[in-house]
């Protein structure tokens, strides 16, 4: 068994069931609701940091089952079944796990201000031109590869994934994190772009970031021909994270290989709700 590389950043401990919040964000419906952690996960979850490369094997699966088995993602990826990129390498693999049968239900990928350094470049500077960001790469984190299995998204297990994440960002004093939030493009096997231009209209109505933070993406979307008036709501996980606090950078970007529109999202955790605020730093 592989060990991974020790992290440039403290971990959070493995937490199981009885060390998370007792109700979780529910990312579906007009408003958050509490759920229990555990419902429908059949004993209950365990949230950790991989420490080994089989477990980080067990998350790319998971990634490959999600991305390329429901969405239709063309992966290009050096191990059948698995996703895998060169920033996997550099990156944190935060794990939500089936606590009765140890299965990787649930995972995050964490690119430190130190790894990306190391990388070069964030995932996200392939996809937008980050310029206005310079400012606070030395505090910021990359979240990427968020997905969760068919038969666990009931809430607890993003909710697990949040609090993980909060404890890690608090511990080692950082305090904004970025990633592409995305929009699928294909309906009914047909590619339409009409989606993403009405939820970029809501978001950029409502929650914009200041122009000294706005990005450009490097493969936009012709928005200027898309009808941009439909109603839509976004998907769960950018609602959740839009009702966070978390503010949209800028118009999507097309990311032809997962037929999808991403959005550049920011939480800089000054900007956390107040409801929430306990949930995810316990103050």
């Amino acid at each position: 068994m592989k060990e991974l590389p020790t992290p440039t950043y403290a971990l959070s401990p493995v937490m199981s069931p009885a060390h998370l919040p007792r109700g979780s964000l529910h990312p579906r419906g007009d408003r958050a609701m509490l759920v229990p952690a555990a419902a429908g996960v059949g004993g209950g979850i365990q949230v950790g940091w991989a420490r080994h490369q089989d477990e980080v094997r067990a998350a790319q699966r998971l990634r490959y089952q999600i991305f390329a088995g429901e969405m239709g993602a063309r992966l290009r990826t050096p191990l059948p079944g698995h996703d895998i990129d060169l920033f996997d390498d550099y990156c944190e693999h935060l794990l939500v796990r089936d606590e009765r049968t140890q299965e990787v239900i649930g995972t995050y990928r964490v690119l430190t201000p130190v790894q990306a350094r190391r990388v070069g470049s964030t995932y996200s500077d392939t996809e937008f031109d980050l310029t206005r960001l310079r400012g606070v790469r030395h505090r910021m984190v990359e979240l990427g590869r968020s997905c969760v299995h068919a038969e666990h998204r009931h809430g607890g297990v993003i909710m697990a994934l949040w609090t993980a994440l909060g404890e890690f960002m608090v511990r080692n004093q950082l305090d904004t994190m970025i990633g592409c939030a995305s929009i699928p493009m294909m309906q009914g096997g047909v590619f339409n772009g009409e989606l993403a231009a009405s939820i970029w209209r809501q978001v950029r109505d409502k929650h914009l970031a200041p122009i000294e933070f706005q990005v450009r993406p490097r493969l936009a979307l012709p928005l200027d021909r898309l009808n941009d008036q439909l109603e839509v709501e976004p998907p769960a996980l950018i609602k959740g994270y839009l009702r966070l606090g978390t503010k949209v950078l800028g118009p999507p970007a097309w990311d032809p290989d997962f037929n999808s529109a991403d959005l550049p999202m920011m939480m800089r955790i000054g900007d956390l709700h107040p409801r929430y605020r306990k949930h995810f730093l316990g103050a």
